[in-house]
C-alpha cells in the first residue's frame, strides 16, 4: 500500500482551476519528483498535501487516513513535514530558535529532540556552527539547509521539498543534492518539486511531468530522463 495517495484531486485558487484530476502513488522509501514548467502546478500539489490549500474534489490518504479536513498542524503531527519555496525561515529569530519551532510537535521529549538536533546539524554542519546566529543573516545556501533542518525537526515519515535549489550556486545545488540523498538513506520517503529537472531524475525513483494542472508523463525516473518528450521540453535538449 502507498504511504501516500492522491486520486482525482482538483484544487482552485478562487476561481482558478489549479489542480485538474491529479493522481499520483508515493511508496514508503521513495524519492518522488515533480517536474514542469512554472505554474504547472507544483507547489499547489505540495501545498494541497500539507493542508495549505484545501482540495474541492478528490481525496488525499496517508497511511490509512484521509488528509481532506485534516488542519495543517495535524498533518505535521501525522509524520509529514513541508520545506516551502522561498525558505520561509524566521528571520529574526537565532538558527537554533528556528530548529526548535521546526520540533513543536515533539512537546517536552527532550531527548528525542536532542536525537533530530544532532542529526540535522551532522546533515548541515554549517549551521551547527552558526547556532546563535540570526536567520536572517545567513547565506542564501545556509538558509536553505535550515529550512531543511527545521522540517527534520519533526522527525517526518513523508518529507516535502519545494525548489531547495532555486538560487544557489552549482557548487551548493550539489551539496544540497547528496544532503538529500543522505536523508532518503535513512529512510524518509520524499516528495521532491525541483527546478533543475536533470538533477530531480538522477535522484528520484519515480517521477510525474505536470502541465497546467494535469499529470501528463510518469514512470520510473530513469526511464523520463531518457525519454526524448522530456528532454525537448525540460532539459533543453533537441
Amino acid at each position: 500500500m502507498a504511504l501516500l495517495s492522491m486520486d482525482d484531486l482538483h484544487t482552485y485558487y478562487g476561481r482558478v482551476h489549479a489542480l485538474k484530476g491529479i493522481s499520483l502513488d508515493i511508496n514508503e522509501g521513495e524519492v518522488v519528483t515533480l517536474i514542469g514548467a512554472n505554474g504547472a502546478g507544483k507547489t499547489t500539489t505540495l501545498r494541497t498535501i500539507s493542508g495549505l490549500i484545501r482540495p474541492r474534489q478528490g481525496k488525499i490518504v496517508f497511511g490509512d487516513q484521509t488528509l481532506n479536513t485534516v488542519p495543517a498542524y495535524k498533518i505535521v503531527e501525522m509524520g509529514i513535514s513541508h520545506a516551502p519555496e522561498g525558505r520561509k525561515i524566521f528571520a529574526t529569530l537565532t538558527v537554533l530558535e528556528n530548529l526548535n519551532m521546526g520540533a513543536y510537535r515533539l512537546g517536552n521529549h527532550r531527548a528525542e529532540i536532542k536525537v533530530n538536533m544532532d542529526r540535522v546539524f551532522q546533515l548541515f554542519p554549517r549551521i551547527a556552527d552558526r547556532q546563535g546566529q540570526l536567520a536572517g543573516t545567513l547565506s542564501g545556501g545556509e538558509q536553505q539547509m535550515l529550512c531543511i533542518g527545521r522540517a527534520l525537526m519533526a522527525n517526518p515519515k513523508l518529507l516535502l521539498l519545494d525548489e531547495p535549489s532555486l538560487g544557489l550556486a552549482p557548487m551548493l545545488v550539489k551539496a544540497i543534492f547528496d544532503t538529500v540523498r543522505q536523508i532518503s538513506n535513512q529512510g524518509v520517503t520524499i516528495l521532491l518539486v525541483e527546478q533543475n529537472a536533470r538533477a530531480a531524475l538522477r535522484l528520484a525513483d519515480k517521477a510525474y511531468v505536470l502541465e497546467t494542472g494535469r499529470i501528463v508523463l510518469s514512470g520510473r525516473a530513469d526511464e523520463l530522463l531518457h525519454d526524448e518528450r522530456v528532454r525537448r521540453a525540460y532539459l533543453g535538449e533537441n
